[in-house]
């Protein structure tokens, strides 16, 4: 069973009332706490640990992603997809904070990656022309936006193209650019 898999849970094993007899969860701060005493385990911890940019929990022997385990316990089933940190921050599992989404929906959700030298999400410089050039990845395909000649040109047509394909899952470059602030 892979961490990052989405499908890393093996429904139908665990249910809703199984994880409630055994973990507390608050929605207000998504925090998981043990309800039953184990080897090494207090009744009363914070459950789980930080493992590869998520919060884990694991639970009956089996590894869990918090986040879905959030859903679980207050939806009663497990989500049919993606669930995705409307915020971006994975550690966030707050009930108010999730949302079920498909992986295309979940990927739109994405923060400005490390690599990028731009600075804007669709955005790179295209050096034969010497302008900015803006693209988008909707549903597995890229989609070529135009040529500008400036960059926040070409953000603004990604965040114009965002809006329109992605709807409410949409990060765009404004809203990066406010939460870096």
């Amino acid at each position: 069973m892979r961490l990052g898999s989405s499908t890393a849970v093996p429904r139908g094993k665990l249910t809703a009332d199984q994880l409630r007899s055994g973990l507390d969860y608050d929605p207000a701060t998504g925090i998981f706490r043990w309800r039953e005493t184990r080897p090494k385990v207090v009744v009363g911890a914070v459950a789980g640990t930080l493992q590869h940019s998520y919060w884990m929990i694991h639970f009956r022997g089996v590894d869990y992603h918090a986040h879905r385990l959030a859903w679980l316990y207050m939806r009663g089933r497990w989500p049919d997809g993606d669930i995705d940190h409307r915020n971006g921050n994975r550690l966030d599992n707050r009930i108010d904070n999730l949302r079920e989404a498909t992986r295309s929906q979940n990927n739109a959700n994405t923060r400005l990656p490390r690599h990028n030298t731009s600075g804007f999400k669709g955005v790179s410089y295209y050096r034969q022309t010497g302008r900015w050039m803006a693209y988008i990845r909707h549903e597995g395909r890229r989609y070529y936006l135009g040529m500008f000649t400036t960059a926040g040109e070409a953000a603004a047509a990604y965040d114009a193209a965002a809006i329109r394909l992605k709807g409410e899952f949409a990060r765009t470059n404004s809203m990066i650019q406010s939460e870096a602030a």
